[in-house]
């Protein structure tokens, strides 16, 4: 993963969670314990109160001492709170429960805790961006006493505007120990040869698996409104699967070399179908998707509408790999 001017190689990598309390947090959490982490890490828990605005002020009639109607804006008292102090208090004992799970699964780890009040997807992009994270964590669907906080529409805002990389989790039934199998997503982008790094990089147990997954469209729109030039086209896309067999020999030899265990497909259609279908079919627990690509003579994979496809389709976790970007701060 990318880094910002201001990291120093040496500092350990930063994990955000948001988390709710409910059962679907808790397996995002358990999930933590198969993506391959570092032992050491500094990790936020952070748990929002979602806050509703209060209705607008009570408008009556009054009547003047002329007689005449007039309109006066009735404040309400204001002993009448819509965020009560023990609701801010609840989420301050899920965030410290959270920490303390997490904790019980990583000892080494140096977890934080907090409670806000807010837009849940605002405030978890705001104190990741504040707390200079490497990797956002939300559950993909949450639902606790607090109001709804990781719902889908939050994971997938959180997804399309983080700076940082981002893993959607859903529970999977697994064995400690048990090896992993996962899905790479690949076009050639910066952000999808992330992915492989990232893959690489971790730590997996024994046996676990890689299977890398391009796709092409053979011929797309062009091909079908403009038949003279198919030919042309089919020799564009013989070329183009010549270059992502390299692309994909390449990365397996690296993620081999991690002594992880890799085979590769080259698939021809739609990204956001191929992605989902062949994680479920193969029983991948989790994919891995570059954020982005760059239009180059193989159709974009990994646009940023592919990621959030996958991650709304998807059966298994996904996480969305991003060179971090340089953020200004005013």
């Amino acid at each position: 993963m990318g880094s910002t001017s201001s990291k120093s190689n040496s500092r350990m990598m930063r994990i955000f969670i948001g988390y709710d309390g409910s059962s679907c947090a808790d397996s995002a959490l358990d999930d933590l314990q198969r993506a391959g982490l570092p032992r050491e890490a500094d990790a936020f828990v952070l748990t929002v109160s979602e806050v509703w605005l209060p209705p607008p002020p009570r408008v009556e009639r009054v009547q003047s001492h002329s007689g005449a109607a007039a309109a006066a804006v009735l404040e309400r008292a204001p002993s009448v709170s819509f965020l009560p102090d023990e609701v801010l208090e609840a989420s301050r004992e899920l965030a410290l429960k959270g920490a303390a799970r997490l904790r019980s699964y990583f000892a080494d780890w140096r977890v934080q805790a907090e409670a806000v009040a807010g837009s849940p997807a605002r405030e978890v992009l705001k104190k990741a961006n504040e707390w200079d994270s490497d990797l956002i964590v939300v559950g993909c669907q949450g639902c606790s006493g607090l109001g709804r906080f990781l719902l889908g529409s939050v994971s997938q805002k959180v997804v399309s505007e983080a700076p940082c990389s981002v893993r959607v989790a859903r529970g999977t039934v697994w064995k400690q120990g048990s090896p992993v199998r996962m899905v790479i997503g690949l076009d050639g982008s910066l952000a999808s040869q992330a992915a492989v790094t990232t893959v690489a990089s971790r730590t997996w147990p024994m046996g676990s698996e890689v299977r890398i997954v391009a796709v092409e469209d053979k011929l797309g729109l062009l091909g079908r409104i403009a038949p003279h030039a198919a030919q042309r086209i089919e020799n564009h896309h013989i070329e183009a699967r010549a270059w992502l067999e390299g692309l994909a020999k390449a990365a397996a030899a690296r993620l081999r070399a991690a002594d992880l265990t890799v085979s590769s497909k080259i698939e021809i259609g739609d990204p956001k179908r191929i992605l989902v279908s062949d994680a479920e079919e193969w029983g991948a627990e989790c994919i891995f998707l570059g954020s982005s690509g760059s239009r180059n003579h193989v159709n974009s994979l990994l646009l940023g509408s592919v990621a959030t496809a996958v991650v709304a389709r998807a059966h298994c976790s996904v996480e969305i790999l991003r060179a971090r970007q340089s953020i200004e701060r005013g």
